[in-house]
């Protein structure tokens, strides 16, 4: 797998929660960061599918957006 070095910039004030997250979650404060912005991208895709109607076609029983 390969990776890219990005600098992220957290404001002062929610630092410590991320930090604390991280560690409650057991993982390093970057796998933490990485995971949040995955289901992040996840989320918006399926909300733009679902804005075009494509998420009928792929919705399973008892799936929902």
């Amino acid at each position: 797998m390969s990776v890219t070095t990005m600098t992220l910039r957290v404001p002062d004030d929610i630092a410590p929660s991320i930090r604390a997250a991280a560690s409650e979650a057991g993982l390093s404060v970057n796998a933490y960061v990485v995971r949040a912005a995955r289901r992040a991208a996840t989320l918006d895709a399926a909300k733009q599918l679902a804005t075009l109607g494509l998420g009928d076609d792929l919705a399973g029983e008892g799936d929902a957006l």
